[in-house]
This record gives C-alpha cells, structure tokens and sequence, in this order.
C-alpha cells in the first residue's frame, strides 16, 4: 500500500513540475510570442549570458540570439524571463512611451539592493520626477556652466598631478577614486582625505552584484554586495544625522535638499543618495580607462585631439585661466572623442522596461507585465549605421545625421527617463581630455584587456605612466 502511496505522489510531484516548467517556458499571451529559447529553469541562460567575453564587440550571448531568432527574442535571465530588443526603431519607440506603454523595470538584485520597493515603487514616477529635478539642479548644463566647469577642472589638475608623481597608475581605479571624491564631496559634503570610511571601494564592489541570482549567502556577490550597501547605508544615515545636529552646514548641496522634501521619507533620502552616488561614477570611470587605451592605440586621434585644445590654450588672453563653458562648446573634436568612447563603451549596455499592456510588434506579442531589455549596446555597433562598428573613428561625427543619431546613440537612455547626469558625464570626460593632452603624456606600462559582461570590464588593468609636458 504505502509504496502506491509513494509512487502515487512520485507521479503527482513529476506532473506538477512537469506543468509548471511548461508554464514557465510558454507563458499566457494573447498572441504569439517572440522566438526564443527560456533555457534550464530557474537559471535559464544566465550562465551562457555572464561568461566573459574577450572582445569590445556585442556579447556573443546577443550575436548568437540575433542570428538565430532575429532582433527581439525571449530568454531567461537571473529567475526571470526577459524579451530583448535590439531593434532601433521599436526601441526608439519603446523609450518614448513611459507610463503609456511601459515603465521602469529591474533586475530582482538590482531592486533589493536599491531598495526599489514599497515607497519607492508606490509613487515611482512622482519620485523620480523629484529626484530628476534636484539632480539637474545639482549637476545640469546650468550648474554646469555657472558652478561646476571650474571645480572640476581644477579637480582633474590635482588629480593628475598626483598621478605624475607615481611610478605608474592603475587607471580606472584612479579614475574612480577621483570621480566619486568630487560626486561624494559635492553632494554630501563626504571629505575623502578625513573620513574613516572608504565609500569609493565598497560602492566598486557593488557594481559586481547587479546581475546575479538574488540569493542571500555568504560569498555569493549579491551577497557581498548587501554588505557593501548596508555600511554605505549606515554612513549616509550618519551623515543626515549630523545635519540635523548642525543644520547650517552644507546649506543647499544634493543632501540638504532632498532631505527637505516631504515626498521623501529618511529611508527614502539615503537611498536616493546612494543610486545617485553609485550612478556619478563608476560608468564615467569605465570609460575614461577606455579612453586612455584607445587615443594610446590611435596617434592620429591623439594628435588631432591635443592640437585642438592646445589651440584653445593660444586663443586665450590669459593662458593660465579656467577652462570656459563657450570653450567647451567649441571643442567639436573633444565631444567626437567622448561620444566616439561612449559608443564603443556601452557602459550601461541596456535599459530595462516593464510592459503595461500588450505589445504587438512585427507580428508578435509581449505580453503585459514582461520584463523588456532595449539592447542600446547592440545599436550602438551595428554596421547598419556605423561603418566599421568595431574601429576607432572619431571623424564619423561629422557625418552623421541627427535622426540616426537620436535612434541609434543612447548611452544615457533616451525620453523622460535619460540619465540626469548626461551632461555632467560629457563634461567631465572633456574636461579631463583637455588637461590631459595639454598639460601631459604618457606611457602604457601595462595594456589593458577590455571584455564584455554584463557591462564593460577590464580582464587586465591599464597601468600607465604620466609625465608633464615640458614648455
């Protein structure tokens, strides 16, 4: 008896698995779904899609997909089932339907470790109304022009005059020393040199847990990550803790602001801190290490590059002054360099979007409620629009159209939800371009090795040796 009781239930288990993982694979929509493959259950292709690539190009993971399945496929990814797009005029269209036909969506670890629930999800669009409004404030072309150009530029001259004094820099640590020390410093008043905390560290190492399973164990990176966050977490508590103690200090930076406001409680202060925090630095440092790879690799870019900004140096009256906003506007070949490096950079390589109806496109249906990745990565090297994807070629930017640009070109996102700190980013990497190849030269001690991931990496640090030009 008991072992009909047992294989009875065998067999009751195996159907219901058997269902589920049907269920899993083919999920309910009113129409037909895109092409492609869910994978193992529970991992699905995870593991296919975070295997290191040893190339600038597209992922092999999307390639493979694209040439198999066509632009928008279906997969699996950490738990949860995705549909990709790397179509440009559907995510052209996708991005510019916030709250009509999508809104924005995230990874389950990237959600736990912003905090991205509850509050934050109740009043999203309101919230990141606000919170986008206080960040142009803070760090938008006004501010920019008015306040930050000078500061910046004089943080990039120390900088590097402490990098010339090295034996050799190790450059996107460096980078990312200096980028979160000024973001850190404007915003919160943190002072690197006297704090006891080293935030610029634990905030490196969370860029590690964003694509991974969101399980909670010891030595997992979700799980260091968690760590990271919390003591971060902590020390912004302290922070505005001491505001409160001394409400005359920082009168008016990032903090003291959103602290003010009544849509956000004390939770949601810090946490809006920390994403803003997190977002200042780490992508503009992957970038800037690329940059220092590719002008190293391209003399005639390099040369073209310092004599433009070296001119800018001759026109002045005062050689010695700051560098002027009118001057950063006319450094047509500088911003071809940054855009040329944030285009082969892809530092934030997709945008996620959550369905909120039904999506018909080019025959299928996303089903209402599907996670959607707009694979910007994927536009940004298609030979369709760039010749030659792969090649480092600034001049491009002379001839291509405004409209292909506006469809193909998104490294900060695109519509109501591109990145606040586009600007600042374009500044900042122009403005250490122009102290760099007036003022230095250097001398590639160690070449990098850029893969792919999940994101830009490095599977070998660039290590260089700078020196002051002599006059």
């Amino acid at each position: 008896m008991w072992a009909v009781v047992g294989l009875s239930l065998v067999v009751l288990l195996v159907t219901y698995i058997t269902h589920w993982i049907t269920q899993w694979r083919n999920p309910k929509c009113n129409g037909v779904l895109p092409p492609g493959s869910m994978g193992w259950p529970l991992v699905g292709e995870t593991l296919n899609a975070m295997t290191l690539s040893n190339s600038i190009d597209l992922h092999p993971f999307v390639k493979r997909r694209v040439t198999k399945y066509g632009p928008i496929f279906r997969t699996s990814l950490v738990g949860r089932p995705i549909v990709v797009s790397t179509d440009p005029e559907f995510n052209s269209h996708l991005l510019q339907q916030e709250g009509k036909l999508v809104e924005l969506g995230f990874f389950d670890s990237f959600t736990k470790i912003l905090n991205l629930s509850g509050e934050a999800t109740t009043t999203g669009t309101v919230i990141h109304k606000c919170l986008r409004s206080i960040t142009l404030n803070h760090f938008g072309a006004e501010t920019l022009k008015e306040k930050l150009l000078p500061l910046i530029e004089k943080t990039v001259v120390e900088t590097l005059a402490s990098w010339s004094s090295q034996a050799s820099v190790e450059v996107k640590h460096a980078s990312s020393v200096m980028l979160f020390n000024f973001s850190a410093k404007h915003m919160t008043g943190y002072d690197a040199e006297t704090s006891s905390d080293n935030l610029g560290d634990k905030f490196s190492r969370i860029m590690n847990s964003f694509l991974s399973f969101p399980v909670n164990v010891p030595g997992t990176a979700y799980h260091n990550g968690l760590q990271d966050r919390d003591k971060i977490i902590t020390a912004l508590r302290d922070m505005l803790e001491k505001r409160r103690m001394s409400p005359d200090t920082h009168q008016g930076d990032f903090l003291d602001q959103i602290s003010k406001e009544k849509l956000f409680s004390e939770e949601s202060v810090v946490y809006a801190v920390f994403g803003v925090l997190l977002a200042s630095f780490e992508p503009i440092s992957s970038i800037l290490a690329l940059a220092f790879s590719l002008l190293g690799e391209h003399p005639a870019a390099l040369k073209e590059l310092t004599a433009e900004n070296e001119a800018l140096l001759k026109n002045r009256e005062n050689p010695n002054s700051s560098l002027t906003w009118d001057e950063y506007k006319s450094m047509t070949f500088t911003r071809q360099v940054v855009n040329e490096t944030l285009r082969l950079g892809n530092a934030a390589p997709a945008l996620l979007r959550r369905a909120l109806k039904d999506i018909p496109v080019k025959g299928f249906t996303i089903p209402a409620g599907s996670t959607i990745m707009a694979l910007t990565s994927a536009l940004q090297l298609s030979p369709n629009t760039f010749k030659d994807p792969l090649e480092f070629n600034p001049w491009r930017w002379k001839d291509l159209d405004s409209l292909v640009i506006s469809k193909n070109f998104m490294p900060f996102g695109r519509g109501s939800r591109q990145c606040a700190g586009a600007e600042y980013t374009r500044v900042f990497l122009a403005t250490f371009l122009h102290v760099l190849v007036t003022k230095y030269s250097w001398k590639t001690i160690e070449a990098g090795r850029m893969v792919r991931k999940n994101m830009l990496l490095f599977g070998a640090s660039i290590h260089i040796k700078l020196s002051e030009k002599k006059n």
